[in-house]
């Protein structure tokens, strides 16, 4: 028997033997049927698609709010050296007791009466009805505040992380009480003033005497829950009583949103769009992956941009840590809990995983929720909808987002222009910017936006939401 090897059966078909045309040969007389190209990069991009969107003509959105006499709730910044920790003075200004002092002599006096206390887990830091004689900001780790239930049981209503603070309206007052207690549910590091170091120092400064007692003088104004002037009104009563007589008061500052923009500009060689068009237009698959990161961008800078995006513009009282580290629902509920409506949740799929493991761990399964054609994840009947412009910090945190949306629910709108000159999709246009010497024609592609947040408890955060265990 001859053996035939593998080299001389490849010869053989090569020579006369073959009995049909080779495939390699045949593809030269076919034409190729072809993609569009195709982009990784294109998420769901669901904050885009949920949000309402509101035409803004003027490229100015102006959110008009009732006067409101909230003093202010910041969270505090530090600085250490080793062991030390010290408060930044001009970062005093964030508590509600300080906020628009100016005095930056008197602050950084303030700042040096700040004494370092350090408290193990299950420490008590302050007793509920005991004195409350001091100010209290938290440097390092999580406190809770807890109360006695209705049936004698302690229940934790609320919890303190770093940069928070508590018992600034105790220096207003004297002989007032602490209304919770407040223990430390990791190692902390807390910073604290009594109230004696504070009055010595007013006593001391004429301004900061002057401001303390501006503020006593607001603290009377009668307000609502919300901190809005109160409208005073008669219910409940009969004959002719002499009704109370009001106006409602508006913020005299009100907050503009002026409309951002994303830009790049596209460039394409005449001959490419000359020759190469069939079957698909050269610049109209350019433009079209172009607009893709555009609006990719669009999303990062609505949730991310320092100026306007939702993840710095949520005010501090809805920006609640989570309890033991990764999403739970208790966290999901305390987060609901914050607002009326809520619409939608936004958070990084990383962190909806997180969220999915912990509810597989209590035997809960969430259902789900038809939205815009589309069956997705959804918490107490609210969609959990992912975004991946939400970060994920080198510890392994992320934050979960809550909105209401829409003007008539006075909640999260987004904010563009359309009509603008050479329109291609809404609030987007693409300008043809000419041909330079190198037959390069070039277009600018723009895409303006923003988000604006239209009353305070629209928007609220889950912050520091573990993923990795």
């Amino acid at each position: 028997m001859t053996e035939v090897t593998d080299t001389g059966a490849a010869e053989a078909q090569d020579g006369a033997g073959r009995r049909s045309l080779d495939t390699a040969a045949a593809r030269t007389l076919t034409t190729t049927t072809k993609s569009t190209p195709q982009m990784a990069g294109i998420s769901s991009r669901w904050l885009l698609k949920v949000l309402p969107w509101v035409q803004v003509s003027g490229g100015t959105y102006r959110v008009n709010r009732r006067l409101s006499y909230t003093l202010g709730d910041g969270r505090v910044s530090f600085t250490n050296s080793g062991a030390d920790v010290h408060v930044i003075p001009e970062e005093l200004r964030e508590l509600p007791l300080l906020r628009d002092f100016e005095d930056l002599e008197v602050l950084s006096t303030l700042a040096n009466r700040f004494v370092r206390r350090d408290y193990a887990p299950g420490d008590v830091i302050v007793e509920a009805s005991e004195p409350a004689d001091s100010v209290l900001l938290i440097a390092h780790g999580k406190a809770e505040k807890v109360a006695p239930g209705k049936y004698d049981e302690e229940a934790v209503f609320g919890v303190l992380s770093d940069g928070d603070h508590y018992g600034d309206h105790a220096v207003l007052e004297s002989q007032n009480v602490w209304d919770c207690t407040i223990r430390a549910a990791t190692t902390c590091i807390v910073l604290v003033c009594p109230q004696g170091e504070f009055e010595q120092l007013v006593e001391r400064s004429d301004a900061l005497a002057a401001h303390i007692e501006t503020l006593r003088e607001r603290s009377r104004l009668p307000t609502n829950r919300a901190g809005e002037a109160e409208v005073k009104l008669a219910a409940g009563h009969s004959g002719e009583p002499q009704l109370p007589g009001t106006y409602v008061d508006y913020e005299t500052a009100p907050r503009e949103y002026e409309l951002s923009v994303a830009q790049t500009v596209l460039s394409v060689h005449s001959r490419v769009a000359d020759l190469y068009n069939d079957p698909m237009n050269q610049t109209e698959q350019q433009l079209k992956l172009a607009i893709e990161a555009l609006r990719e961008r669009q999303e990062h800078e609505m949730v991310n941009n320092r100026d306007f995006g939702l993840l710095h513009n949520a005010e501090l009282k809805q920006r609640i840590p989570t309890r033991s580290g990764p999403p739970t629902p208790d966290d999901l509920d305390e987060l609901l809990s914050r607002r009326r409506g809520t619409k939608a949740m936004f958070a990084h799929p990383r962190t909806i995983a997180a969220f999915g493991r912990e509810c597989s761990a209590r035997g809960i399964y969430p259902g789900n929720v038809d939205l815009l054609d589309s069956s997705v994840p959804a918490w107490r009947g609210v969609p959990m909808l992912p975004c991946n412009k939400i970060p994920v910090s080198t510890e392994g945190t992320s934050s979960i987002i809550a909105m209401r949306t829409g003007e008539h629910d006075q909640g999260v709108i987004g904010l563009h222009q359309t009509g603008i000159p050479d329109e291609y999709e809404p609030s987007l246009n693409v300008r043809f910017m000419g041909i330079d010497d190198q037959a390069i024609i070039s277009y600018l592609v723009s895409a303006y936006y923003s988000v604006a947040v239209l009353v305070p408890d629209a928007l609220g955060i889950l912050e520091d939401c573990e993923v990795r265990r």
